[in-house]
């Protein structure tokens, strides 16, 4: 409230001076902007720029103006809490990010302390709820127990005599999303021939490979992200398996196939139902895609946290911090995702998760 109270009087100073200045709040994203998994931050990024400027050419809020920062996290917890004190320095009042479970945890513990609104639209980890550090921590994308109920509870009942093997990659996301849909496979009567940890970033996975053709492993579920699960995929082909990769939301880049190729083909995934196909999100993603931007993935759920953030705040009549999680804690809201609203802990009221399968170089409906 503070920074934007001074912001405020430095607003109505410029005024005063030039007489046409209009005021400006100052929102952000943040995600992997760089690095193996920056096709994710660029889903974030071309969402978040529509949104701002969908929303400054109907008027902007209450008559002011939003500007956008964007913050390059690389999926990294420390670079994710630097770029959030680069935020507070920037007088953000609003966060749309981060993607990583990794990152956007400890990057809400500064959020909180300084007073700024955080929805991530990816982070699925459910400690980023569960444990929320303040009342202004907020997702509008599912949980890894949501996503694992229905992964685990498939493993289990249409691949109950076939060998599994369930591998992470050790981190928030990767790891938390494997152990959530072990516990349902396993509470379901299906035991895993092989659980163990990878290390992410690396090009050769050829021992891992060996390893599960040894163990012939039927099916390959996977905790991680698309850049490690593609090679995998593509050396397991290459050594003759036939094996099913099976993954989570981190597959929804078509970034995956272009690791794979026809190798990924059959490849299973869980993923909320598809946002480009609701009709609310149709002059979105026809703008997305006239600009040669992509909608895939996570653009919409990013355009989504910003517009339920800038209703909230519309309603409050100003971006103060408790006025708007007020109107958040007790609002519903229009989104490109549908009428979204908020429960007690922070996470979104949507319908959960469903699969999708990789057919000749993209993902569609199981």
């Amino acid at each position: 409230m503070k920074k934007y109270l001074l912001a405020s009087v430095a607003g109505v100073a410029a005024m005063a001076v030039s007489g046409a200045a209009l005021a400006e709040i100052v929102i952000a994203t943040a995600g992997p902007m760089t690095g193996q998994y920056a096709s994710f931050g660029a889903q974030m990024k071309a969402g978040a720029e529509q949104a701002v400027a969908d929303i400054n050419a109907a008027g902007g809020i209450n008559g002011e103006m939003l500007v956008l920062e964007v913050g390059d996290d690389a999926c990294d917890p420390k670079q994710a809490v630097a770029v959030a004190n680069q935020m507070v320095g920037k007088n953000v009042v609003f966060m749309a990010g981060h993607f990583c479970s990794g990152s956007s945890i400890p990057a809400s513990q500064v959020y909180a302390e300084e007073g700024i609104v955080q929805i991530t639209p990816a982070s699925t980890n459910p400690k980023f709820t569960d444990e929320r550090p303040g009342p202004g921590t907020y997702r509008i994308c599912g949980r890894d127990d949501q996503q694992g109920q229905v992964a685990g509870t498939t493993l289990a009942k249409e691949f109950a005599d076939k060998n599994i093997a369930v591998i992470h990659d050790k981190t928030a996301y990767g790891k938390g999303l494997a152990d959530a849909t072990k516990a349902v496979m396993n509470a379901a009567g299906k035991q895993e021939t092989l659980y163990e940890a990878y290390t992410a970033g690396e090009k050769d996975y050829t021992a891992l490979v060996s390893k599960l053709k040894s163990e012939k492993v039927d099916i390959l579920y996977v905790g991680g992200y698309h850049t490690e699960a593609g090679l995998m995929k593509r050396q397991m082909v290459d050594q003759g398996m036939d094996t099913i990769l099976v993954s989570g939301d981190a597959l929804v880049t078509d970034e995956y196939w272009s690791i794979t190729g026809p190798a990924g083909e059959g490849t299973l995934m869980t993923f909320s139902p598809d946002p480009r196909k609701n009709e609310e999100a149709a002059p979105v993603v026809a703008a997305l895609e006239a600009s040669g931007r992509t909608a895939e993935g996570y653009a919409l759920y990013t355009y989504a946290a910003i517009q339920a953030w800038a209703a909230a705040t519309t309603a409050a009549g100003s971006p103060d911090f408790d006025a708007v999680i007020e109107k958040l804690n007790t609002g519903e809201f229009n989104t490109v995702l549908g009428k979204v609203s908020f429960n007690e802990k922070g996470d979104v009221t949507l319908p959960g998760y469903v699969w999708y399968e990789w057919k000749d170089g993209s993902y569609g409906y199981r």
